[in-house]
């Protein structure tokens, strides 16, 4: 039986210009693209209309053609896509799978007062079986499943959740009206029939809520994951637009994707082109790959 087409994708939020860890992000699903002679799509998610600009989006895919990393088809653009979500929130309603909930962030953070700092807030079902006298809806969540859920990801192996234990029933859409992550990212996926999703290790503990959606609105066969290392600030931090990083500089393209590149612990390559490099990493990338595989506590997703 013949494997299905590669199909990756990149997904920035336009609230600002890309940065160097995001551009370690399009590198690396790129190129675990152009290595399996997949296609790989980019998808502007847009959905939280107060920070997200369309000139940002411009400016990110100009970033993106600088740095040589190409697309195929046309950029899907979350803003456009609302009676997408719709549908599918109204297959997961007609399931049975969701309910209006009335708490507040407030309610959330009084339901978790007993726990440390850092350690989950898990909603705990207020209104799973109906909203408490007087109070008004104001998000949609969906019922966790009582089962662990699993998946496997490409350097970090196999990974078991157990959602009412790590998070608790979660948010569909959110208390301004806007898509929340968990919902509309699945259904894109879906929809554009995405079957690996290379990203940043800082969305690793999204993934089970994520899967949780995806096998509740069909979904025959999960993702291939792989989360890269993201880059770090001077403070520690995750470096993005929040902590302060640096925009790329389209006339540094060679320097920022050396930059990314011993980032992944590979030594710079000398090109005289952007298109040159890309094709020594693409030669690179194989051994890369298999080298973070033979990190997993299982046996990895080669």
């Amino acid at each position: 039986m013949s494997q299905p087409e590669y199909i990756g994708r990149f997904a920035p939020s336009p609230t600002g210009p890309l940065h160097l860890g995001s551009l370690a992000t399009a590198l690396g699903s790129w190129l675990d693209a152009r290595m399996h002679q997949g296609r790989w799509l980019v998808r502007i998610e847009d959905i939280d209309t107060e920070r997200c600009k369309p000139e940002w989006s411009e400016e990110i895919l100009a970033c993106l053609k600088a740095h040589g990393l190409v697309w195929h088809d046309e950029p899907w653009v979350q803003s456009r896509r609302h009676a997408a979500y719709q549908a599918a929130l109204s297959k997961l309603a007609e399931q049975g799978a969701t309910y209006p909930c009335a708490c507040t962030r407030k309610d959330l953070e009084q339901a978790n007062q007993h726990r440390a700092p850092g350690q989950h807030r898990i909603y705990p079902g207020t209104c799973r079986h109906g909203m408490p006298h007087g109070k008004h809806a104001r998000t949609v969540r969906f019922i966790c499943p009582n089962q662990a859920v699993h998946w496997h990801d490409h350097r970090r192996g196999l990974n078991t959740d157990h959602l009412p234990s790590t998070s608790g029933d979660f948010v569909l859409v959110r208390g301004d009206g806007h898509w929340a992550y968990h919902l509309a990212v699945v259904v894109d996926d879906l929809q554009s029939g995405v079957n690996h999703i290379v990203r940043g290790e800082d969305l690793a503990d999204t993934t089970a809520r994520q899967v949780a959606v995806w096998q509740a609105l069909g979904g025959k066969f999960l993702p291939r994951y792989w989360h890269l290392p993201v880059i770090l600030a001077e403070d520690g931090q995750k470096l993005s637009k929040q902590t302060g990083a640096a925009a790329l500089e389209h006339k540094q393209a060679l320097g920022n994707l050396n930059k990314v590149w011993t980032h992944f612990g590979l030594p710079p390559m000398q090109a005289r082109s952007v298109e040159e490099w890309l094709a020594l990493a693409i030669q690179r990338w194989p051994q890369y790959r298999a080298a973070e595989a033979s990190k997993t506590r299982g046996p990895g997703l080669v």
